[in-house]
């Protein structure tokens, strides 16, 4: 008697094969469900391969120009970056894959969803809050939580021995001591302490070795966001394409929302690229004031989307502000990449409140020198008064 359907998150590698064979053993059907985000997959493979270990149904899902449309471009145009460094490559893709698997739980009438998501990451997170708040009647499965499951498999060992004794194939050779997540975006890399060896990266080249003559690209931007999801593809080079200039790595320790710290590379050439030209459009078409609301509601939205709230009513009402900050951000901007750095060449825009003839030294306009001095005088009365209290005044 099947104690029901369950929906498994499923990318093909050892964990998810071993958990879509025990999920089976726990008497659950078994809908195995696959989210092209632009990673370097052989999805045929994969599918069979769900097939061959005894999945009802293999959905193989094309993310990617959804990925890009509603969850990268929002995403440049927050500027979002967690702790100053973080450009949210994985944060922002699960809740599009997680959104994907809840639409076919609903549709195949499955009662369960299921993710290889760790007990102590932020996946864990991001995948169960989208699945409650778009399907809140679902029960989730999550096998390293379950003390009967991760009792039993206490490394890669245990799955191994597992694997073999269940015919699922496995690797020829022993996998690499880190785990990897890839989509369009990034590749992100988990290490311990150890520095990362040379031929890790996948989709950069080493700075040192790139070519001693920049690239120059020219980015266009309307209402903060890229033209076509292609611009995106192209200036991140695709997964299995290194950019040749090394921009994007980036090597940190940054705090998970569960309360641990974890270290993380991560590779975003293209997001990379991209922040840098959005930011120097954004500062060029967009008022002052707005702007420095905007910057407050751009570190709430990364915090948010880091920690799994995406279907939040908050960060619905902050992408919302963010999506109206940008209506006048538009223009193209000049940027040259060279050996892991991106410089801005130049920009232009229909829609800048840059007046060159205004700042000029040369053309005084419309603006009277005199005035700046009751300008200084009305700011200068809090600080006199600020000093005053904290006996700074210099007295003869």
């Amino acid at each position: 008697m099947s104690k029901g359907t369950v929906v498994l998150a499923y990318s093909g590698g050892l964990d998810t094969s071993c958990i879509l064979v025990w999920l089976k053993e726990q008497g659950y059907d078994v809908i195995a469900y696959l989210a092209n985000i632009g990673q370097d997959e052989d999805f045929d493979a994969a599918r069979k391969k769900a097939e061959s270990l005894g999945a009802k149904k293999v959905f193989v899902e094309d993310l990617r120009a959804e990925f890009v449309e509603e969850f990268i471009w929002p995403s440049v145009q927050a500027n979002a970056i967690y702790e100053d460094r973080y450009l949210l490559g994985t944060s922002i893709a699960r809740p599009c894959i997680a959104r994907r698997q809840v639409l076919i739980a609903r549709q195949e009438g499955a009662q369960y969803v299921a993710h290889g998501a760790t007990g102590k990451g932020n996946d864990q997170i991001r995948f169960e809050l989208t699945c409650y708040a778009l399907y809140p009647s679902v029960q989730i499965l999550a096998p390293w939580r379950i003390p009967e499951f991760y009792n039993r498999f206490k490394g890669r060992k245990d799955l191994m021995d597992y694997a073999q004794k269940h015919g699922i194939p496995v690797p020829a050779t022993p996998k690499a001591p880190w785990s990897m997540d890839a989509n369009l975006m990034h590749i992100r890399w988990v290490l311990g302490h150890n520095h990362p060896p040379s031929d890790i990266f996948c989709m950069t080249k080493n700075p040192e070795d790139s070519p001693s003559a920049p690239d120059v690209l020219e980015i266009e931007f309307s209402k903060g966001a890229g033209l076509s999801s292609a611009l995106f593809r192209r200036a991140a080079g695709g997964v299995a394409i290194k950019v040749p200039h090394g921009v994007g790595r980036i090597d940190i320790v940054e705090n998970r929302f569960i309360g641990m710290k974890c270290r993380g590379i991560y590779e975003t050439p293209g997001g990379t690229i991209l922040y840098h030209a959005h930011l120097d459009m954004e500062i060029f078409t967009m008022d002052r004031e707005v702007r420095r609301i905007k910057q407050g509601l751009g570190i709430n939205f990364s915090e948010l989307v880091y920690n799994g709230f995406w279907y939040s009513p908050e960060c619905e009402f902050v992408r919302h502000c963010i999506a109206k900050s940008q209506e006048n951000v538009e223009g193209k901007v000049q940027v040259s990449v060279l050996k892991g750095h991106v410089y801005i060449l130049g920009r232009e825009s229909p829609k800048s409140p840059y007046n060159e003839e205004l700042v000029s030294m040369d053309v005084q306009g419309d603006y009277n020198p005199c005035d700046a001095s009751g300008f200084i005088k009305i700011n200068a009365v809090r600080l006199k008064e600020y000093n005053r209290l904290q006996n700074y005044s210099f007295r003869s």
